[in-house]
């Protein structure tokens, strides 16, 4: 994959302010990345105990998991995308309590 940079003036025109801009695009990739990790780890906590005599098997299935999730797109690129497509809401917490 290779990079693609971006300018952060055209995308502030979004919010009004680049600086909110960026913390809602990170913090919703910190969400796609936790969420992936959680999927990942629930998908290869299957592997966890069995005996040595199948170990070649699951080994080439553990494989095949990882790479799947290391194949998609980085996930500061899917919130971005998220941001440019409109699929991507915010609100400011209140203040009220």
């Amino acid at each position: 994959m290779s990079i693609k940079t971006i300018n952060i003036e055209d995308l502030g025109d979004e919010l009004g302010n680049r600086y909110e801009l960026l913390a809602v695009i990170s913090k919703r990739a910190r969400q796609i990345a936790a969420r992936e990790k959680l999927e990942l780890d629930e998908k290869l906590k299957y592997f966890e105990g069995f005996e040595d005599e199948e170990e070649m098997t699951f080994n080439e299935e553990q494989e095949r998991i990882s790479k799947e999730y290391e194949t998609r797109l980085h996930p500061g690129r899917r919130a971005l995308d998220d941001l440019l497509s409109d699929d991507l809401t915010y609100e400011y917490p209140s203040l009220d309590e």
